[in-house]
């Protein structure tokens, strides 16, 4: 649990960064340029073959799939939304992820979810919800931004309920294998369609 916590102010920290240092930066570029890190740190953090199981060849459909809608939708999406919205409401936006998550979970797993997972599931959407309402009073370039956020917190629910096959897996080959995939992806979709590549400063 206190890594999963570690994991989560790490994530929430990373919203603001992402918003200022993608400035300038297409969606495309933001997210290639995020994954491209993830797989050095993958790559620096594999464990012996003694001590983690390696992926194997059987594993490759599921880590397409997780780069799909890990490493290519879904910092995409939040790119392309943090530059049309608040960090604040991004950050909070991002909450939804833990939702999306549970319910697959509970669909696909059939993970018993009590009164106080299915209460805290209802807050998360209230609260989604209320923010959806208030950013599409301020006007309609801020709810996009805020919906393509949401976007982005479904998509990396749809890659945790993905990774659960691959929990007896390295963790950082998963990783690296994962964001290598992502990272190229978003670089060629960056090339197609014309967006600034990152300079040495940035990156």
């Amino acid at each position: 649990s206190l890594f999963a916590l570690l994991a989560a102010a790490l994530f929430g920290s990373s919203t603001p960064l992402v918003q200022q240092f993608g400035t300038g930066l297409g969606a495309f570029s933001t997210a290639a340029l995020l994954y491209a890190g993830a797989a050095v740190v993958g790559l620096a953090s594999r464990q012996r073959i003694d001590r983690e199981a390696r992926l194997q060849r059987a594993d490759m459909p599921r880590l397409v799939a997780m780069a799909g809608f890990g490493a290519v939708l879904g910092p995409v999406a939040l790119a392309w939304g943090l530059q049309r919205t608040s960090g604040t409401s991004a950050s909070l936006m991002l909450t939804l992820e833990a939702l999306f998550t549970a319910v697959l979970a509970w669909r696909l797993y059939r993970e018993t979810m009590d009164g106080r997972v299915w209460t805290a599931m209802l807050l998360l959407l209230a609260g989604g919800m209320v923010l959806v309402i208030d950013q599409g009073r301020v006007g309609g370039a801020q709810l996009a931004g805020l919906l393509a956020v949401l976007l982005a917190t479904a998509a990396w629910g749809v890659d945790n309920t993905l990774s659960r096959a691959l929990a007896e897996r390295d963790p950082g080959q998963v990783v690296m294998a994962k964001a290598a995939l992502g990272a190229a992806a978003t670089t060629l979709l960056a090339l197609a369609f014309g967006e600034p590549l990152p300079s040495a400063t940035a990156a």
